[in-house]
C-alpha cells in the first residue's frame, strides 16, 4: 500500500520546527526523510545551502516541471528575546508539497518533476541560491502556491494567480557636518536634509493608473549630546511597484530625488538598493491551466479573483531565464490577522485544496 502524507499532520510538525533563511537544517533534514520514504530520488544541500529538490522521472519524453515550496520561517523578538516563527505559512507550503509528492509517486509518465523545497525566501537569498546551482537549467514550467489571508482570498477558495508586486529596500546614507545647536550655520543638519529628501521622494509621480508607493520605514540620527547638529542621518525606503519596468523607473527617480536635494543643501548623498524581489509575470495559457485544475477539483464556484500584494523571490526565476513558463496560485485558508504576524492562525481543513491543485496540474500534464 503506497504510502500518502497528510498535509495538515505535516505542518503541525513543522511548525514546531521554525528556522530561518539558510539555517534550515531540521527542516531540510525532515523533507529529505520524507521524500525518500516515498521512494523518491532526493538531491540535499543544493548549492551548498539547506535547499532539498526531489526528482520523480517519467518514463516517456516529455516537459520538465518544478513545483517549488519555501521553508524559512520569520523573526520575531518576543518579551525580548529573539525567535523564529512560521507567521507567513511556508510550514503550510512545505506540507502541501510533500502531500502532492507522495500522491504523484507512480504518476509520472511523461518527463521529469522536479520538487524544489527552497531555503530563504523572506531574504530573497534562496531563489537566487537556486538558480546558481542550476536547478532551472532544463526546467520549462514552474509553479508555486501561497496561502493567502483572510483579505485577500475567503477560505476555502483559491486563486489561479498572486499577482506579486516588486519591491525593494532602498538606503539612503547623508553625511552633513555637525556643528553646535547654538551654531547651527556652522553645520549641515542631516535631520533636515532627511526631511526634505523624503519629501522630494514623496513628490515623485509616476502614472496614477499603475500601482506604486515608497514608505520611509527608519530614520536615524544622534550625535550623542542634544545640543548638537548631526553630521550623519541614514533613512530606509520600502519601495514598490506593480510592474518591473515601472520598477525600475521609480528606483532611477528615487536615486536622483536623493542626490539632488543632497547637492542643493550641501550634502554628501548616497542611495543603495541592494536587492530587488521582482514583480510577478505569468504565462496566461499557464495561468489557465491552473485555474482549469482549480475549477475541476474546488469547484467553479471556489476559484477566487486574482490577488496581489507582498512580494516573493519565485519571481527570481523568470527574470533569470525569461523562457520559463511560470504561475503560482493563492490558497484561501482564512488566515488572520495577516500575514507575518507572530500570532497568525489559519485553519488547516484548507490545505488540501493546494494538494488538489498540484496533484491535478501534474498528472494532466505528465500523466
Amino acid at each position: 500500500m503506497s504510502l500518502i502524507y497528510d498535509a495538515a499532520a505535516l505542518r503541525r510538525e513543522l511548525h514546531e520546527m521554525p528556522e530561518l533563511g539558510l539555517k534550515e537544517f531540521r527542516t531540510s533534514a525532515y523533507v529529505a526523510e520524507k521524500l525518500q520514504a516515498l521512494g523518491i530520488e532526493t538531491q540535499t544541500n543544493v548549492g551548498g545551502t539547506t535547499g532539498v529538490v526531489g526528482i520523480i522521472r517519467g518514463t516517456e519524453p516529455g516537459p520538465v516541471v518544478l513545483l517549488r515550496a519555501d521553508m524559512d520561517a520569520l523573526p520575531f523578538k518576543i518579551d525580548g528575546k529573539d525567535c523564529a516563527i512560521h507567521a507567513c505559512g511556508h510550514d503550510a507550503h512545505t506540507a502541501m508539497l510533500l502531500a502532492a509528492a507522495s500522491r504523484l509517486v507512480g504518476k509520472v509518465r511523461r518527463g521529469t518533476l522536479k520538487l524544489l523545497f527552497q531555503p530563504a525566501e523572506e531574504t530573497l537569498k534562496g531563489a537566487p541560491a537556486m538558480i546558481k546551482a542550476g536547478v532551472l537549467d532544463d526546467v520549462e514550467y514552474a509553479v508555486g502556491a501561497h496561502i493567502r489571508p483572510i483579505q485577500d482570498v475567503p477560505a476555502g477558495k483559491i486563486c489561479a494567480a498572486v499577482r506579486h508586486t516588486a519591491s525593494a529596500t532602498t538606503f539612503v546614507t547623508i553625511k552633513g557636518r555637525g556643528a553646535h545647536a547654538a551654531r547651527p550655520h556652522l553645520g549641515v543638519n542631516t535631520i533636515d536634509v532627511a526631511c526634505r529628501v523624503i519629501g522630494a521622494v514623496q513628490d515623485i509621480w509616476l502614472n496614477p493608473t499603475e500601482v506604486w508607493s515608497a514608505k520611509a520605514t527608519q530614520i536615524h540620527a544622534n550625535a550623542g549630546a542634544t545640543n548638537t547638529v548631526p553630521d550623519t542621518c541614514t533613512i530606509t525606503f520600502d519601495v514598490r511597484a506593480g510592474k518591473n519596468p515601472l520598477m525600475k523607473e521609480y528606483l532611477r527617480r528615487i536615486n536622483l530625488a536623493c542626490e539632488m536635494t543632497g547637492k542643493a543643501m550641501e550634502a554628501e548623498v548616497t542611495v543603495d538598493t541592494p536587492e530587488l524581489c521582482p514583480a510577478a509575470e505569468y504565462d496566461d495559457d499557464l495561468v489557465e491551466e491552473i485555474a482549469q485544475s482549480i475549477r475541476d477539483t474546488a469547484g467553479v464556484e471556489n476559484l477566487a479573483k486574482d490577488c496581489g500584494g507582498g512580494g516573493e523571490d519565485f519571481h527570481c526565476f523568470k527574470m533569470a531565464k525569461p523562457e520559463l513558463k511560470a504561475a503560482y496560485f493563492g490558497v484561501g485558508v482564512g488566515a488572520t490577522p495577516g500575514l507575518h504576524a507572530p500570532n497568525m492562525t489559519f485553519d488547516e481543513q484548507y490545505l488540501p485544496l493546494g494538494v488538489n491543485v498540484f496533484v491535478d496540474f501534474v498528472t494532466k500534464k505528465m500523466g
